[in-house]
């Protein structure tokens, strides 16, 4: 397992895979500090580029730091960079996943040099200010109506949207969160408990961790290619919040996945390597 120090010292792992051509495409999951191994392959996409895949600091193979503020999202952002100068790489293509957008957007308004393609994959809008207003929630899932579970589940969306609800609340919604709520998606969801720090969780968005207006004014001159990839049926990030994302950016575009939800690739994984490939060799 490939390992490497972090600026305070707290050793991180990451994980190098594939056997594509091209740049390597640095993957942040989310969560928040869930461990990377949830990402995968992402659908197969390291069949067409090398994927590195990193643990952030008290998840997966990496090590737990002595400091428990350091798990603040924009105290993160020196980890990727310590990647980035251990990799060997000038620039670096970016991926981040939902909560790890935030971290993602953080390290390209500290270093927009160093991103050549950012990559933002069903993204948390909290480091950019953005909000989601419940009714493009519930529209979203709505396109679910056929589905059986959908009453329940659509009775605690609703519940969450007006402010109430409690932890079992949230849990009832988890179908919104998957384009298919099969075995498969209900075993990946009950593994984030597993997978994820809750300590290090309650810190990542804590106070103070982010600017967003002085973000989205260093966003606004980012002159590099930006792609942003939403799923129909996600609730959480639904496609009027992810086209909003898009338009912080001068340069970028929005691949939407019909049915798809807020792991796309897990709903249509031909469709996510194409469409992140094609755009990172565009």
């Amino acid at each position: 397992m490939p390992t490497f120090p972090a600026p305070d010292g707290t050793l991180l792992a990451y994980h190098a895979s594939g056997s594509g051509t091209g740049a390597p495409l640095v993957c942040l999951p989310g969560g928040p500090l869930q461990d990377s191994v949830y990402l995968g392959d992402l659908g197969g996409l390291d069949a067409l580029r090398p994927l590195v895949r990193l643990d952030l600091r008290g998840t997966g193979a990496s090590a737990v730091p002595e400091d428990p503020s350091s798990y603040r999202c924009d105290r993160l952002v020196e980890d990727v960079e310590a990647l980035r100068v251990h990799l060997g790489l000038d620039t670096i293509d970016l991926l981040g996943h939902s909560a790890g957008a935030n971290l993602a957007a953080l390290y390209t308004a500290r270093f927009p040099e160093r991103v050549a393609r950012l990559v933002l994959v069903a993204p948390g809008t909290a480091a950019v200010g953005l909000d989601t207003a419940g009714e493009e929630r519930l529209t979203a899932a709505r396109l679910r109506s056929g589905e059986p579970w959908f009453p329940e589940a659509y009775a605690a969306l609703e519940e969450l949207t007006a402010g109430r609800g409690s932890a079992e609340t949230f849990k009832a919604v988890a179908p919104f969160f998957h384009g298919t709520w099969d075995e498969g998606a209900r075993e990946r969801d009950a593994a984030t408990v597993r997978q994820r720090n809750g300590e290090g969780a309650g810190v990542y968005g804590s106070e103070g961790a982010y600017d967003p207006a002085a973000t989205r004014a260093v966003l606004a001159e980012f002159g590099s290619p930006v792609l942003v990839v939403a799923g129909e049926g996600d609730a959480n990030t639904p496609v009027p919040t992810a086209t909003a994302y898009a338009e912080l950016f001068p340069k970028a575009q929005t691949a939407v996945l019909a049915a798809g939800g807020h792991y796309p690739w897990h709903d249509d994984a031909e469709w996510f390597a194409a469409a992140v490939d094609g755009f990172l060799e565009g």
